[in-house]
């Protein structure tokens, strides 16, 4: 009954609040009633001549009511009156005051006041004025935290976002109740954030979770770096109930989302890693008024260098891909941002005449060049398409960007350029090769080498969603597999500053942190989607060909410099003579016309010493040799002699290593 008279009386207050006639009636009221009441107590509870009241009281009214038009304190919403409303009653109050007192003193000549009543009535008028506001926002407050079925929420953290958070949460009409907040800063345990108080820190969640019968759990922690959200996540799984999160910090700087837009867990969470200080300066200062070009933009790194491009105003953006379904959605898209000049073209970049045109037309004076075929099963099935594409488009790409004045040429690079078992992986090098080599007159060779980028157009993250989404069994080449990975708006940022970093001929390769198990990656993304293990199935399909159990970043032949940031390093190796790589790179293209991909791979591996391209395939076939198994097939043996007490399976009568702690689902057929 009671919540209910307080539902009533807020509804109430809510319909008024908003209403001009009644705010100035009420304003009115509490100003005379200030008024009085600093004359009775002037006067020991006296009021003074009904002549003397009938001069000043219109003249403090109107004073009041322009001071509180001044500030905009003639407006409802008490609900949401905050520090910023309060100010503005104060100073309101000392302008309104300020002005009856020298018309009542000075323009009416009425000495009859006394000082002591101009102060009394102004600290009473801005005591009623703000208290007002409080009681009218904590009466909102109390009927909203009082609706019975809204969601009883935890919060992890208690920073300034969790501060937003809570103040979102106890707008009117919401479906969520702060109950709490757990932050690991000790200090913070006992304060309260707009009435929320902080029981403990993040590990005590557990523990509290059942006592205060919390139903979901809110992660406001934007800038936690990968480590801490995986604790973060892992606390919260103890707990079994529904969590979300805020934006990243990332997200939340760039304007691509607001505080209050909560949304899963994603792995891109897990994975983030400590942000990047990047010289933005350096950065706008070199792209700033100049005509830039992205090959290759409809992809997943074309495309957001493309974005984030744009934002360091270019006086023009080239945008070319040959895809043209791509190009149709990529211009859809940056139109759309209406940041600049935005060209987008359908050309192949191996097309001279074409990409000739393109470049003088629009007079291109930086290049990033993110086209190339990247598919490793596809390129080794397709080998004179990967070196026809990537190497001797690239070639002719090069010879038509110095042509036209190009002045500075950066090429995507891939850790698969490192010891390559594959075509793809080996293309890629000999492209670092030519760059390294290449003659420099005017323009400025850059290759920037990384590894994968999470969600890019056929990665494993969106092939193990749409196989959890189809209740399908997750499908993982090898248990040891791992991978280098980062998330593409951080590649593509830090692309941008060794495009100021870079010299000519220089290699530059970004910091991919550790390596990832692609199987706990496949856990995590279980874990995220609310399934358990033992709900889906792992199948082990074997390493594809040209597939690596680990990628690699640097050759042990390379000297690793440190540059002005910390996330990209320089490698220092023995150039190559552009006449001996052009040599080789004519007996590259004859091999094209030979049948079969055996003269075109002899020539790579000239090319390439380092590369072993049949290296993969054998691994496969000892690992895999009846092809495709399953997690069925698979059961736990002890530590096998030899190998240093790690776990191992039996895969198909083919021993492999075990993640260390990794368990694997073993039903019975």
């Amino acid at each position: 009954m009671v919540k209910r008279k307080i539902s009533q009386l807020s509804k109430g207050l809510f319909f008024l609040e908003h209403r001009a006639p009644f705010i100035i009636c009420l304003n009115v009221i509490l100003v005379l009633g200030s008024f009085l009441a600093a004359w009775a107590l002037r006067l020991e509870f006296h009021l003074p001549p009904p002549s003397l009241l009938l001069l000043t009281a219109p003249v403090l009214v109107m004073m009041r009511l322009a001071s509180m038009a001044r500030f905009n304190l003639l407006r409802g919403w008490w609900r949401y009156a905050g520090l910023n409303e309060a100010v503005d009653v104060a100073k309101s109050t000392l302008v309104g005051s300020l002005g009856f007192f020298v018309a009542v003193h000075y323009i009416l000549n009425l000495r009859q006041v006394p000082l002591s009543v101009y102060l009394g009535e102004a600290i009473i008028t801005a005591g009623l004025l703000s208290s007002i506001r409080v009681f009218s926002r904590l009466l909102a407050e109390a009927a909203h935290v009082d609706v019975i079925g809204s969601k009883r929420v935890a919060i992890v953290g208690a920073g300034f976002a969790a501060q937003m958070i809570i103040r979102e949460l106890k707008r009117p009409g919401g479906e969520y109740v702060a109950v709490a907040c757990f932050d690991d800063d000790r200090s913070k345990v006992g304060i309260r954030l707009h009435g929320v108080p902080v029981l403990g820190t993040v590990d005590q969640l557990p523990q509290q979770s059942e006592r205060l019968g919390i139903d979901e759990i809110l992660i406001a922690a934007p800038s936690a770096t990968g480590i801490q959200m995986r604790r973060f996540v892992k606390t919260c799984e103890q707990t079994g109930l529904m969590f979300k999160t805020v934006p990243s910090l990332r997200d939340l700087i760039s304007g691509q989302a607001q505080i209050n837009q909560l949304r899963e867990v994603d792995v891109d969470d897990l994975l983030g890693r400590e942000p990047v200080n990047l010289d933005l300066e350096a950065v706008r200062k070199h792209i700033s008024g100049r005509v830039v070009m992205v090959t290759g933009a409809a992809g997943s790194i074309g495309s957001e260098l493309s974005r984030q491009i744009l934002d360091y105003g270019p006086s023009k953006l080239v945008c070319v891909d040959q895809n043209e379904t791509g190009v149709f959605y990529l211009e859809r898209e940056l139109s759309r941002r209406g940041l600049g000049n935005v060209v987008c073209s359908v050309a192949h970049i191996g097309d001279s005449d074409r990409m000739r045109k393109l470049c003088s037309v629009h007079n291109v004076k930086m290049i990033f060049h993110a086209a190339a075929y990247k598919h490793v099963p596809v390129m080794e099935e397709n080998v004179q398409e990967a070196v026809n594409n990537n190497v001797f488009s690239l070639l002719s790409f090069l010879a038509v960007s110095e042509e036209t004045g190009c002045e500075t040429f950066l090429m995507i690079s891939s850790d698969k350029a490192v010891n390559p078992t594959n075509v793809m992986g080996c293309t890629k090098r000999v492209g670092e090769l030519i760059l390294s080599a290449w003659p420099r007159k005017q323009m400025r060779c850059v290759s920037v080498r990384f590894g994968n980028v999470l969600g890019s157009s056929g990665s494993v993250i969106p092939v193990f969603r749409e196989q959890l989404k189809r209740n399908q069994p997750i499908t993982i080449t090898h248990a040891e597999i791992q991978r280098f990975f980062m998330t593409i708006p951080e590649a593509v940022a830090l692309v941008l500053q060794a495009s100021v970093l870079g010299e000519h001929r220089d290699i530059l390769v970004l910091d991919m942190g550790e390596p990832v198990k692609i199987l706990d990656l496949a856990h995590t993304l279980v874990r995220l989607s609310g399934k358990s293990s033992d709900d889906v199935e792992i199948q082990f399909t074997g390493l594809r060909n040209g597939e690596k159990l680990v990628e690699e970043l640097f050759y042990p032949t390379e000297r690793i410099e440190d540059t002005s940031c910390e996330k990209i390093k320089r490698t220092m190796t023995k150039s190559i003579d552009w006449i001996d790589l052009s040599s080789d790179l004519g007996k590259l293209k004859s091999s094209l016309y030979v049948d079969g991909a055996d003269p075109i791979l002899g020539v790579l591996k000239k090319l390439v010493p380092e590369a072993s391209f049949d290296e993969a395939s054998r691994e496969k076939r000892r690992l895999f040799p009846h092809g495709q198994v399953t997690s069925r097939e698979i059961k736990r043996l002890g530590p096998a002699e030899g190998e240093n007490k790690d776990r191992r399976i039996v895969v198909s009568n083919v021993d492999a290593i075990a993640p260390p702690g990794g368990r694997f689902r073993t039903n019975s057929a």
